[in-house]
């Protein structure tokens, strides 16, 4: 697989619309990441990255295809040294090593682009999936908080992983 990471392009509106409409992404998401996913959804989001300088969120590509997505939010304020990192790949790419490899790249990109040193994930509870691929990343387990998220009508547990810059290079 020819994977790589690249800014969106506004000729991924349908890929991005094809890969992303799944309730199996979307029921681990925020809100924003609507089900079902449009076409007018995949314009309106890629014009909205595409007007950030630096950029912030990038299109996870096979053969040019998107097949999802993976974005770094700074902060503000008293939080200003820290951003948030939200993915998805989509279904038929679950379980190959291509988040792992994505997050590795967001997080050489976060630190070397923002003014920030840390840089933060927020899982729901039953994903268990992304939590591995953020452990695999170096990220800690920082916070457990329970029955914080609201997604489709129930509470559910949240978890916060974290990682330092410092912390980047030792890794391995």
């Amino acid at each position: 697989m020819d994977i790589h990471i690249r800014p969106f392009k506004r000729s991924d509106i349908g890929s991005l619309a094809k890969h992303a409409n799944n309730p199996k992404i979307a029921r681990f998401l925020s809100d924003q990441f609507t089900y079902p996913y449009s076409e007018e959804d995949a314009a309106a989001f890629i014009e909205q990255a595409l007007s950030r300088n630096p950029l912030r969120s990038f299109a996870i590509t096979i053969n040019n295809e998107v097949i999802g997505g993976i974005g770094i939010h700074p902060q503000e304020d008293i939080h200003r040294k820290n951003a948030e990192i939200g993915y998805w790949v989509a279904e038929p790419y679950w379980g190959k090593g291509i988040m792992t490899k994505a997050i590795s790249w967001m997080l050489e990109y976060g630190f070397a682009t923002f003014d920030i040193e840390r840089i933060f994930a927020k899982t729901f509870f039953e994903n268990q999936a992304s939590q591995k691929v953020l452990l695999k990343n170096g990220f800690k387990k920082e916070a457990h908080f329970k029955k914080t998220v609201f997604k489709n009508g129930v509470l559910h547990d949240e978890f916060v992983f974290g990682i330092r810059r410092e912390e980047v290079g030792s890794r391995e």
